[in-house]
């Protein structure tokens, strides 16, 4: 990680944790009191483990998944990621139950690089979509 810049950081971040499903290599690049604004989970608690004990659980209830970053910009300490991502339901997922059905959707996450480290995130998906397509009420 070191000598990389912000955008080439947060690439491989993704790189690791969403097309390679390697949450403890993508912790590596995230700060020990990382902070996650996602209206989806409004009281993420912060730091590190939480990162990676967030991820695991939406790890284990996808399957077949990919991942796709369509564009990534960047300026100063921000870091702007378009992603795309894939995949069938196996387990309940907070508030959507399992009913087999598979997804597809986009999102962005604005990444804040601060020392070497992603030190804090803010997420927008398409949630809705993705509840739609996976038959949530």
């Amino acid at each position: 990680m070191a000598g990389m810049d912000n955008k080439e950081l947060v690439r491989s971040y993704f790189e690791k944790g969403c097309v390679q499903h390697d949450l403890a290599g993508a912790s590596e690049f995230v700060s020990e009191d990382y902070i996650l604004h996602d209206p989806m989970d409004p009281d993420f608690p912060g730091g590190r483990e939480a990162f990676k004990k967030r991820g695991e659980g939406c790890g284990e209830g996808i399957r077949d998944s990919s991942c796709t970053i369509d564009d990534q910009f960047a300026e100063g300490d921000r870091v702007a990621t378009r992603w795309t991502v894939s995949g069938c339901q196996t387990k309940d997922l907070p508030g959507i139950p399992s009913k087999g059905g598979c997804f597809k959707m986009s999102g962005i996450t604005i990444s804040r690089v601060a020392d070497g480290k992603i030190a804090e995130e803010w997420l927008s998906m398409d949630a809705l979509g993705m509840r739609q397509q996976l038959g949530a009420d």
